[in-house]
């Protein structure tokens, strides 16, 4: 059985990932600000600063956790026996706005210190020769989600419940998501395909879900029905722009957040893969939704 050496093991992901893979590897998380030391075959890098939702956080904390841990992981690995290094970056270290459709030659430019110190990571990762007989994955996922997610697509599901109306609907956004599910998935087959080569892999579904039909997913997962009103898109923005001015709760970044586009590109990692990803976008959204 082989061995995984795992940082973040108290995070969404990890917590997911020691569930579905502990009876299929032998599992040791690392202990935060214990010294580093790799005696696995496998090494799952998933600590991190995320990005945070109320802009409160010190900047200096994104590279501390996100740029400076990350090179000190994978210092140890380089010198150390394991074999395979897997790492958690984001899309966010490249882009923060997604004009067309993000993939993995897109130019980086990142503007939150969350994307910037990720970024950072990645160059430092790429800039370092890999071993012989060592292969090394920079993941990017888009928003992942699944049971004990608590992030956006929460907070969205809390508000629309409450209300029982969704008074956007006149913006036909798309976005990309990650099922945890479909993420678990790709890290096991990074871990036992040998024949998929090193380098950057954004992870997401298959297709993008407009806001809309998240906003149906959401009624169908209550068994409810929740009012999708098509107020005209210049008087949602107008409030926003108020909402703005006055500081409230609704203004034009998250008006921004939840209308939108960002799609993301799959394509390199299927076709690396020689696989399709066992979960379509509906499945994982309805999985999560339930959860809530």
């Amino acid at each position: 059985m082989s061995s995984i050496f795992i940082t973040g093991s108290t995070g969404f992901v990890g917590r997911n990932l020691i569930s579905h893979f502990n009876t299929k590897y032998s599992i040791f998380p690392y202990l935060k600000n214990a010294p580093i030391s790799i005696n696995q075959d496998i090494v799952l890098h998933l600590a991190g600063k995320a990005h945070d939702l109320n802009n409160v956080s010190d900047p200096r904390e994104y590279y501390e956790v996100n740029t400076e841990l990350t090179k000190k992981v994978f210092d140890v690995f380089l010198e150390s026996n394991a074999r395979t290094f897997i790492t958690l970056s984001s899309v966010k270290a490249v882009a923060d706005v997604v004009y067309d459709e993000l993939t993995e030659i897109t130019e980086p430019n990142p503007k939150t210190h969350y994307g910037k110190s990720k970024l950072l990571a990645e160059q430092y990762i790429l800039s370092k020769p890999i071993p012989k007989g060592k292969r090394v994955f920079i993941l990017r996922p888009c928003m992942i989600h699944g049971p004990g997610n608590k992030g956006n697509l929460n907070l969205l599901y809390k508000v629309v419940t409450k209300l029982r109306v969704w008074p956007l609907g006149a913006f036909a956004n798309k976005r990309s998501y990650c099922g945890v599910n479909n993420l678990l998935f790709v890290i096991n087959e990074l871990i036992n395909n040998v024949e998929v080569s090193s380098g950057i892999y954004n992870v997401s579904d298959n297709n993008p879900l407009s806001s809309n039909q998240i906003i149906e997913l959401i009624s169908s997962s209550e068994g409810k029905r929740i009012l999708i009103l098509h107020i005209p898109q210049r008087i949602i923005r107008f409030i926003s722009k108020l909402g703005t001015l006055l500081n409230f709760g609704f203004n034009e970044r998250s008006l921004s957040k939840v209308t939108s586009n960002y799609i993301v590109s799959n394509e390199k990692l299927r076709i690396a893969l020689k696989k399709e990803l066992p979960y379509d976008v509906i499945q994982n959204m309805i999985y999560t939704l339930k959860s809530f």
